[in-house]
């Protein structure tokens, strides 16, 4: 860069500064910003800071309308808003035009979201939020044999949980009308057939490559047939199937099916329909009126691409860029409904927020913050790599949220008597946390506490340790009945620190301690352990709901008045 240049860049950055922030700016941010749109001056910058100086007083003093005039005019470059990629960590899309993406987020109401579904649901809205775009949150809701309320319900509540926000909500079912003229439409232009034979027949055809008997009919046989779906055929008698390539490759193209009868009744419409499109058909339709501009979904659906876009072309409608990330889930613990539904029906787990479970239910009800969900679903950024992530990734996410906020309180587990003798103290005030004003709180005392069992049996007569927060003091005697006397209060670095918990007015809880669900594909019968433990009066004041972190212990959320669960360390 010449002279001119860089004159050109330092005064384009401080008028955008100062033009964001009342007609200021400073020497600092304009050194930060000109190093970072142009990194090849970073071993420059002592000679140009004089000269970022210079430019800094000159712009502080033209007005603030001035200074916008001047940028609009010399520096428009630098008002086109760009996509802020290092806000999410996601690439950018390709074809994406700020202000018109749109995304969609179209999950089957079949269950309750997962951590699955917060990936999807978190890369639609941000890269809505990317690009100035929308996202439209559509419930594909075309399968009434699997579908429930509940799960609508729990869908959005994960949804709300997680903080994505859309702007509009919408369910496949209410187009249905317009579907069937799609796929009218479809069959008298040749382009799908109804077949009437049964699934083995069509099982085997497809694998043998070997065309089906009914594509051969005439379209009015077809349009007969599709009106019959609707009264006088029985499920699986008759399906409207996609004229393909029976002999590709790609073995999803070999004439699939796109409509099939199902006289299950409907969550929202009842018995109004019995004739509901598949995903392939419906979801093609769907974006392409709703005017999604980059559709994503998983990778599982990459060679679903060609049908999707087949469809497309033959109705000739406006066809959507389609991409696919990974699948997320974490080792031992799937996501796959076929997997969760029986552990919950055989009460193998006590529900869908079992705190071992990969569900958002269970997340927070563990004590895992939406925040920590969407900082690790970035983190692993937008890619079809297998993403089976280690439980811990997300943990370290959520221990970083929550430390600041979360209460300390003491625990003992497996909790053994220790008796101070000379113990001269009634009570002690203890900060809720060690580095933020969260108030403090008073334990009663007399000279009588619990301990940790794993602390009491390292201890033996003569041994001098620490009561956090309180003062030291040496065993006189140990074994099921611990005693001691104080020494004195001064902290010493190199005796060890043990907490307590007074026995005047100790909480009972219980600690549940959820563990790898599956180990070697087999669920884990001690996924869950259960401890007995003591706490503070002061437990008992919390709220449901408050995470707190038991020193020495672990973070836990308060789950009733004598239960919490285990978080993480």
């Amino acid at each position: 860069m010449n002279d001119n240049d860089v004159k050109r860049t330092i005064r384009g950055i401080a008028l955008l500064n100062a033009s964001e922030h009342n007609g200021k700016t400073r020497n600092d941010a304009v050194i930060s910003k000109v190093i970072g749109s142009k990194p090849e001056l970073r071993e420059k910058i002592k000679e140009i800071i004089p000269l970022i100086s210079e430019i800094v007083n000159e712009v502080n003093a033209i007005p603030l309308p001035t200074q916008k005039s001047e940028l609009e005019s010399n520096f428009p470059e630098l008002l086109v808003v760009k996509p802020k990629q290092d806000r999410s960590g996601l690439p950018a899309l390709e074809g994406a035009e700020q202000g018109k993406v749109v995304t969609r987020f179209p999950p089957e109401p079949n269950g309750y979201p997962h951590i699955g579904h917060a990936k999807a649901a978190i890369i639609d809205e941000e890269y809505a939020k990317m690009y100035g775009g929308k996202l439209i949150f559509r419930f594909d809701d075309t399968n009434p044999e699997n579908e429930r309320l509940e799960y609508y319900a729990a869908i959005k509540v994960g949804l709300d949980w997680l903080g994505v926000k859309y702007n509009h909500i919408k369910n496949t079912s209410d187009d249905i009308e317009m579907i069937y003229k799609k796929a009218e439409e479809f069959i008298q232009a040749g382009h799908a057939y109804v077949c009437t034979c049964n699934k083995e027949t069509i099982s085997k055809n497809r694998r043998e490559m070997v065309a089906c008997k009914c594509s051969m009919g005439d379209t009015a046989q077809n349009i007969k047939r599709w009106k019959n779906m609707f009264e006088k055929f029985k499920p699986r008698e008759a399906i409207v199937r996609f004229r393909g390539d029976m002999r590709s490759e790609n073995t999803v193209m070999r004439d699939p099916t796109l409509l099939r009868i199902i006289d299950e009744p409907h969550p929202i419409h009842k018995n109004k329909y019995r004739v509901w499109p598949n995903y392939d058909f419906a979801v093609a339709i769907e974006d392409s009126i709703d005017g999604v501009t980059h559709a994503f979904r998983t990778k599982e659906y990459e060679l679903r691409n060609e049908l999707y876009y087949a469809i497309l072309d033959k109705l000739k409608m406006r066809k959507p860029k389609v991409l696919e990330f990974s699948r997320l889930e974490f080792d031992g613990m799937p996501v796959s409904k076929r997997i969760l539904k029986p552990l919950v029906q055989d009460g193998k787990v006590s529900g869908y927020d079992d705190p071992r479970l990969p569900t958002l239910e269970a997340m927070r009800r563990r004590g895992i913050v939406p925040e920590a969900i969407r900082k690790f679903v970035l983190s692993l950024s937008f890619t079809k790599s297998d993403t089976l992530a280690p439980f811990e990734t997300l943990e370290s996410f959520n221990r970083k949220i929550i430390d600041p906020t979360s209460m300390r309180l003491f625990i003992a587990t497996n909790p053994v008597k220790l008796t101070v003798k000379n113990n001269n103290m009634t009570q002690i005030e203890i900060p809720n946390h060690p580095q933020k004003d969260m108030g403090k709180r008073k334990i009663q005392l007399d000279g009588t506490f619990y301990i940790s069992g794993d602390d009491a049996k390292s201890l033996k007569a003569g041994d001098e340790v620490r009561l956090l927060e309180l003062y030291n003091v040496k065993i006189t005697k140990s074994g099921p009945q611990i005693e001691a006397e104080i020494t004195d209060t001064n902290f010493k670095p190199e005796i060890p620190k043990i907490q307590w918990v007074p026995a005047q007015n100790a909480v009972k809880i219980e600690v549940l301690i959820p563990k790898i669900l599956f180990v070697n594909d087999q669920f884990n019968e001690n996924s869950l352990e259960i401890q007995q433990a003591l706490t503070e009066p002061y437990y008992l004041e919390l709220n449901v709901g408050t995470e707190i972190q038991f020193v020495r212990y672990g973070y836990c959320r308060k789950d009733s008045a004598n239960q919490v669960i285990y978080t993480h360390k």
